[in-house]
C-alpha cells in the first residue's frame, strides 16, 4: 500500500526516532506499483512520494526558499508557511538582512539552530541563512574564495551523515555584466563541493527557452557550467525524480502576471551527490506557496 503525505499546513509531524527529526502524517493511499508522476491540482504537485525506491519512507525534510527580502517574506506570511511544513531543516537565499535586524518571528523558532551569514560587501544584498532542528556538528561560510565570500552567499552545515550546501549563486544581471557567474560554477564553487569532504540539460527548465537564450540565467556558458557541476558526480533530484514533467517553475517574473499564467523558470535546485541518489523520496515545487517570487522547494529522503 502507497502511503501519501497530507497537504494541510495544518498539521504538524511528530518527532521521529532519529536525533529528532520530524515525520509528516501521511495516508493510506490506493495500491499502486510504482508512482511514475505525481498527482497535480492545477500547476503544482499535490502528491508526495514518501518512499525510496526500495521501500524506505522518509524521514528527513528539507525546505529552501528563495525569499527575496526575508522582511518582506516574514510580512507575507512565510514563517506561518514554514510553521505548517515543520521540516528538520530549512534554508533561505536572498535575505538581504543584517543579523541585528533578524525578524523576531525568526529568532523565536526555538526549535531551530540559527545560521546567519550576510554580505559584507553591500547591505542589503544577497544573503543566506540555514535553520536546523538538530545542531549541525559543524557549521562553515562561503567557498574560501574573497571575491564571492564577500557577498554572503553560502553555508555549509555538517551532520553525521551527509553534508548541507545552501548557495545562492551569483546572477549574471542585464547585458551578462557578471558572468563572473561562470567561475563560480565551472571553477571555484565546483572546487569547494569536490574537494571538500562534502534539469537545465533541457528546455523544460522554463516556459519560453527560444526567447531567453541570450538572457542571464539560460546563456548557453551558463548551462554549460551546470552540465559540468553534474557530470563531476551530482544528481538534479527534481529531473531524476520526474524527467518528462513539464510546467514546474520556482520563479515567476511580477511583470505581466506572469505567476497566474504559469509563464516561469526552474532556478531552485536540490543537487544530490550521485551516491544519495538511493535516499531520495521527493523534489516538490511548492507552487501554491506565495511570499516572494520564486516558491520553495522541499526534498524528502531516507538517511
Amino acid at each position: 500500500v502507497k502511503k501519501t503525505e497530507k497537504r494541510s499546513h495544518a498539521d504538524i509531524g511528530e518527532n521521529g526516532e532519529k536525533k529528532g527529526l520530524s515525520k509528516s502524517p501521511v495516508d493510506v493511499g490506493e495500491p499502486e506499483e510504482k508512482m511514475a508522476k505525481p498527482e497535480a491540482d492545477g500547476d503544482h504537485v499535490v502528491q508526495r512520494r514518501v518512499k525510496t525506491d526500495d521501500g524506505r519512507e522518509f524521514n528527513l525534510k528539507i525546505c529552501s526558499w528563495n525569499v527575496a527580502g526575508v522582511r518582506a517574506w516574514v510580512k507575507k506570511n512565510g514563517v506561518t508557511w514554514i510553521k505548517g511544513e515543520n521540516p528538520d531543516i530549512f534554508t533561505l537565499q536572498e535575505t538581504k538582512c543584517e543579523e541585528k535586524d533578524i525578524p523576531s518571528e525568526l529568532k523565536n523558532l526555538d526549535e531551530y539552530h540559527m545560521s546567519w551569514n550576510v554580505a559584507k560587501s553591500k547591505k542589503g544584498f544577497s544573503g543566506v541563512a540555514l535553520f536546523s532542528k538538530v545542531k549541525p556538528i559543524e557549521v562553515n561560510f562561503g567557498i574560501g574564495v574573497k571575491e564571492h565570500d564577500q557577498e554572503g552567499r553560502t553555508v555549509t552545515a555538517e551532520y553525521e551523515k551527509f553534508y548541507l550546501v545552501s548557495t545562492y549563486v551569483p546572477n549574471a544581471q542585464r547585458a551578462l555584466k557578471r558572468l563572473y557567474r561562470l567561475e563560480w560554477n565551472t571553477g571555484h564553487f565546483l572546487a569547494y563541493v569536490i574537494l571538500t569532504p562534502l534539469s537545465h540539460q533541457g528546455n523544460c527548465t522554463l516556459a519560453n527557452p527560444k526567447g531567453n537564450k541570450k538572457n542571464a540565467g539560460f546563456t548557453q556558458q551558463e548551462r554549460d557550467g551546470m552540465t559540468e557541476l553534474l557530470a563531476s558526480g551530482f544528481t538534479d533530484t527534481f529531473r531524476k525524480l520526474y524527467p518528462d514533467l513539464t510546467g514546474q517553475y520556482t520563479f515567476w517574473t511580477y511583470m505581466g502576471n506572469c505567476r497566474a499564467k504559469n509563464v516561469g523558470w526552474r532556478l531552485d535546485y536540490y543537487i544530490v551527490s550521485d551516491r544519495w541518489i538511493k535516499n531520495m523520496c521527493d523534489n516538490i515545487i511548492e507552487s501554491s506557496a506565495m511570499g516572494s517570487d520564486h516558491c520553495p522547494v522541499t526534498l524528502l529522503l531516507a538517511v
